[in-house]
Parts: structure tokens; C-alpha cells; sequence
């Protein structure tokens, strides 16, 4: 596995982790459509809402903010996927789409920051 892949994998991986400590549930991981995929599918704390959430993870040298990755063209993308995913399993709950920021490495304690509601998807498409 390329590097960035592994690290990318332990970013997810520490993304998830804190959602569960937060009180969410997983319910999905790396779940795709086609070529699109969402990292982390989750239900709130309260089960009223579906979080479909993008991990982005860096290092700590990293000139850019992991969270300007997420561009209009990624949004697009998990949206659809998101359709998808909530047409597949007859979703009846609120949605919400957040970015959850992994900043460090294997080893070290990570900074994280997670954007709940990070966009509104009928305003990007």
C-alpha cells in the first residue's frame, strides 16, 4: 500500500475511533458507488441524523489545510454516493454532511477538528 494510502487509512481509522467516543455509530466504512465512496457513514448520538462524513488527513508540515481538499467536484461526488446510499437503504432520517481533519502521524497524538455541517449540498450542485 502507497504511503499516502496508509495514511489515509489511520486517518480514517482515528476519524472513527473519535466518533465513537463522541457517541455516534459506524455504520458504514469506506462504503462506494461506482467510483464514488464515502469514508465514514455514521448515525448521530440522538439516531436522528445520518452524518456522511469526509476524512481528510496530513501531515503536520502540510503548506494546506486538509479541508480545502474538499472542492465543489468532491462535494458533487459525495452527494451522489450519499443519493445513493439513502435510496439503497430507504434512509428516512435527517442527513448531514461533515469533514472530520486528522493532522499528525502514526505515533503521535493527532489534531482533530470536525466540521458538523460542513456544507449544504443544494447549495453546491
Amino acid at each position: 500500500m502507497a504511503r499516502h494510502n496508509e495514511m489515509g487509512k489511520w486517518g480514517e481509522d482515528v476519524a472513527a475511533a473519535y466518533l465513537r467516543q463522541k457517541g455516534y455509530v459506524i455504520r458504514e466504512r469506506d462504503w462506494r458507488s461506482g467510483k464514488r465512496d464515502i469514508d465514514i457513514i455514521a448515525l448521530t448520538p440522538d439516531s436522528l441524523t445520518v452524518v456522511f462524513v469526509e476524512v481528510k488527513t496530513r501531515l503536520p508540515d502540510s503548506a494546506t489545510a486538509p479541508e480545502d481538499a474538499v472542492d465543489a467536484v468532491k462535494i458533487r461526488n459525495l452527494c451522489v454516493a450519499a443519493d445513493n446510499y439513502v435510496k439503497m437503504h430507504g434512509v428516512e432520517e435527517e442527513l448531514r454532511f461533515d469533514i472530520i481533519t486528522v493532522v499528525g502521524t502514526r505515533g503521535c497524538e493527532p489534531r482533530i477538528e470536525h466540521i458538523e455541517d460542513a456544507f449544504n449540498p443544494l447549495l453546491i450542485i
